[in-house]
């Protein structure tokens, strides 16, 4: 039975409005009602695919609606994270030399939807992987049934449930790869989140890796 302290269709209505007052629709080039519509298909989606997940923790969320980099640019929504009760905005490390974050791109695996927009359900920001390398973590993941979240959905994490992103409670984003050893990351330095990335052999005691159910919905 739904839990009634969940109201998913009033959650997803809140994600709408923080895209909207953090300024998506005019990064994306549209009016705040042309974003509205754009999304609005995916509302009873992410209704009946939360009906059996319990409410939002700090670390785990029922659905994240996931704007991808085809509509605003990585860069851009970045900049538009902060950590609860601070201003200061989200910053992409140095070490991403010019160009290369469009070169992570989603793991076959994960079968993305194409489009602008998505859902992705049961979010977990990966405790249990904390102080696991995240060759180690992808092990623990598979056999967990789960998938890894990419950069876009990380992004989405921590725009649209900062909480999620705390102090040695940081996590890799296993999801979004470019062909060698890297892994992106989100963590916090300097009083705001960080989009980094880490060795994927490399454990570290405040990182562990963010994972999703499977099943995604799509924009049709």
């Amino acid at each position: 039975m739904p839990d009634p302290r969940f109201d998913a269709a009033a959650e997803f209505d809140r994600q709408v409005d923080t895209l909207v007052r953090l300024g998506y629709p005019a990064l994306a080039g549209v009016t705040e009602n042309t974003f509205r519509d754009l999304v609005a298909p995916l509302r009873a989606a992410a209704v009946t695919g939360t009906a059996e997940l319990p409410p939002p923790t700090e670390a785990r969320i029922p659905f994240l609606l996931v704007v991808t980099r085809d509509l605003v640019p990585v860069e851009e929504r970045v900049a538009l994270t902060t950590l609860p009760g601070k201003r200061k905005p989200g910053i992409i490390d140095r070490h991403y030399a010019e160009g290369d974050l469009a070169r992570f791109d989603p793991v076959k695996e994960l079968e993305v939807p194409a489009g602008s927009a998505y859902l992705l359900f049961d979010v977990d920001r990966g405790e249990e992987t904390l102080n696991l390398a995240p060759a180690t973590a992808m092990e623990v993941i598979t056999r967990q049934g789960r998938l890894p979240l990419t950069i876009d959905e990380g992004l989405a994490l921590v725009t649209l449930h900062p909480v999620a992103l705390a102090k040695n409670k940081c996590f890799s984003l296993l999801g979004s790869r470019c062909g060698d050893k890297r892994v992106p990351a989100l963590w916090i330095s300097q009083g705001a989140p960080k989009l980094g990335w880490c060795w994927y052999g490399n454990p570290h005691t405040w990182l562990g890796s963010a994972t999703a159910r499977p099943e995604r919905a799509g924009l049709e």
